[in-house]
């Protein structure tokens, strides 16, 4: 069994319809999809998810970038699943992501850059246990 890592599609890239693509590069890298929803973050739960970052200066445009419109929080397994996430998904500006990742590819620019993922494997933990359920993870599917 590998490490968990979550993924979210957020409000910009299901708006300009990625969602497919981006799934699609997900599972061609190898990552198994675990657990995967459709949803409106509420204000309060974007709040509470982004916490990390609530004294930067973005905190406000952030949270209501991920209430503007539905996102695709998807909980990933693969050995070493946030450092090959996060190769994948590229830089958060996507000006400065190399070819062929996902920010790339799909990001509009740094504010809007298509793509949630975990930064560590303790941050992992929590933010797919904050959208999932042990119930909701499909922990033998795929093994």
């Amino acid at each position: 069994m590998g490490r968990k890592t979550l993924a979210i599609i957020k409000p910009d890239a299901v708006n300009d319809g990625y969602i497919g693509e981006i799934i699609s590069m997900i599972t061609k890298a190898g990552f198994k999809i675990k657990a995967m929803k459709m949803t409106y973050l509420t204000k309060a739960q974007a709040q509470k998810f982004y916490e990390v970052h609530k004294e930067r200066p973005f905190y406000g445009e952030l949270v209501d970038y991920m209430t503007s419109g539905p996102c695709v929080p998807i909980a990933l397994e693969k050995d070493n699943a946030v450092a090959d996430y996060r190769k994948l998904i590229g830089a958060t500006d996507p000006a400065e992501a190399e070819e062929g990742t996902v920010r790339k590819l799909y990001a509009r620019n740094k504010q809007f850059n298509a793509v949630h993922g975990s930064d560590s494997d303790e941050n992992a933990e929590k933010e797919v246990a904050f959208f999932f359920s042990e119930q909701e993870i499909l922990e033998n599917y795929f093994d």
